[in-house]
């Protein structure tokens, strides 16, 4: 799939309006969408309609949405339990929800390092509205269709034209790009260009939608196979606005030269956060790592290290999602009296993993076993990475029938051999 944005830049209205082109009976999709509604509070009215309209004599989609809402602005984690609540509740694939829910998550960063939020409870203002839930559900669920998500579709994306001038937002007259858009541009490998008009041609969601699926941007050429054309509500004398996705099939040559992109649908950003303690005891330690697993880290590591004037010390190295940075910080600070943290976000692979319980004979007696098992699917196939069982298991196996853990490991060897080669 090629996002053409030469002509139109992209917003996510534009970018889900072109995406129904692509899938036969769109209007079940967008029925569908309407429930969106359900999810949040203080929605009296939601319509959308796919439409097609005549732009300088070319017939195009268009989404045409009429909103109607008591509540001039919303909190992230409203929109986050509304966005999880939803994906839960209507049958979308693992990936695709991880998808959804990182694009939303980047949204809610980029606010948060323009605009500030030490309590993490921002307000989105524009971005609070049901169609930005509308525009990442309605383009999650579409590329899933698609088969984008399962590895059967490699995404490349052109230069990406910004726009210029100002904009009038909640937070006043800001200059085109918003800061925030071009917070979430930064570290995307996604080329950019101002102009060629003074207007804002890049939305946050439309960028957020863009590089969470991680595109390519060099590609030699492909045979075309479906377009679908979109615009959004406003029109340019000087220039089409129209976003183009180009559907094709790439030659043998190029998709063995971008086969590296087939885990890109396992990439996710995480925020890191480290600090150097050399005056702290080990119980407090202990006891901050409790805290820390119990509000949701990623992984908590205290690493021996030598501070100022030879002294040694922890570095206490905290993973977490992005928009919890601001709540560990503040723990940090709290909990261990530190002078400073510091943080980066980076992007991290990280495979899927299921929990099977298994019955396993351990000298004639039956005994519940849960495992761990990490995979990846790449083009609808499942290749194992590793199962291992779980040691609270063990443990208490260990414990019930009065044999080392090493015993019990030795009877399930079996077993584990008969999960891999499921």
């Amino acid at each position: 799939m090629y996002i053409d944005t030469s002509n139109s830049g992209i917003s996510g209205d534009m970018f889900l309006a072109a995406l129904l082109g692509l899938v036969p009976k769109p209007e079940k999709y967008v029925d569908e969408f309407l429930k969106i509604k359900d999810y949040l509070d203080g929605v009296k009215d939601f319509q959308v309609k796919l439409k097609q309209v005549n732009r300088d004599g070319i017939l195009i989609n268009h989404l045409d949405i009429k909103i109607k809402e008591n509540k001039h602005h919303r909190t992230s984690d409203t929109l986050q339990k509304a966005l999880r609540k939803y994906l839960e509740e209507h049958d979308f694939s693992s990936k695709a929800s991880r998808y959804a829910i990182s694009v939303l998550e980047t949204l809610i960063t980029a606010e948060r390092t323009v605009h500030g939020d030490i309590e993490g409870t921002i307000h989105l203002h524009e971005l609070s509205s049901i169609d930005t839930l509308l525009d990442i559900i309605g383009a999650t669920r579409i590329l899933d269709v698609l088969g984008v998500f399962n590895g059967d579709i490699t995404i490349a994306c052109s230069q990406l034209p910004v726009g210029g001038g100002n904009v009038k937002t909640a937070h006043g007259i800001l200059p085109v790009p918003a800061p925030a858009t071009l917070n979430i541009l930064k570290n995307s490998n996604i080329p950019i260009s101002f102009g060629p008009i003074n207007e804002e041609l890049v939305t946050p969601t439309g960028a957020s939608l863009l590089i969470n699926l991680n595109p390519i941007t060099e590609i030699n050429g492909f045979q075309i196979n479906n377009i679908s054309c979109s615009t959004g509500k406003k029109k340019f004398e000087s220039f089409p606005n129209i976003l183009r996705l180009i559907i094709g099939t790439l030659k043998k040559e190029d998709l063995a030269s971008n086969s590296l992109i087939e885990l890109k649908n396992y990439e996710e950003e995480i925020t890191v956060l480290e600090t150097d303690v050399d005056d702290v005891t080990g119980e407090i330690l202990g006891n901050l790592i409790d805290i820390l697993y119990s509000k949701d880290a990623l992984d908590v590591q205290v690493i021996p290290t030598i501070t100022k004037k030879g002294r040694p010390g922890n570095l206490i190295k905290v993973l977490c999602r992005p928009n919890n940075k601001e709540k560990f910080i503040k723990l940090l600070f709290e909990e261990l009296g530190t002078l400073g943290v510091r943080f980066y976000t980076i992007k991290r692979a990280c495979v899927d993993r299921v929990i099977e319980k298994v019955n396993v004979d351990i000298n004639g007696i039956q005994k519940e076993v849960s495992f761990k098992i990490s995979f990846i699917e790449i083009k609808n196939k499942k290749k194992i990475i590793n199962i291992k069982p779980e040691f609270e298991d063990l443990k208490r196996i260990s414990d019930e029938l009065k044999m080392p853990i090493k015993e019990i490991e030795f009877h399930i060897k079996e077993k584990l051999k008969s999960l891999f080669n499921k």
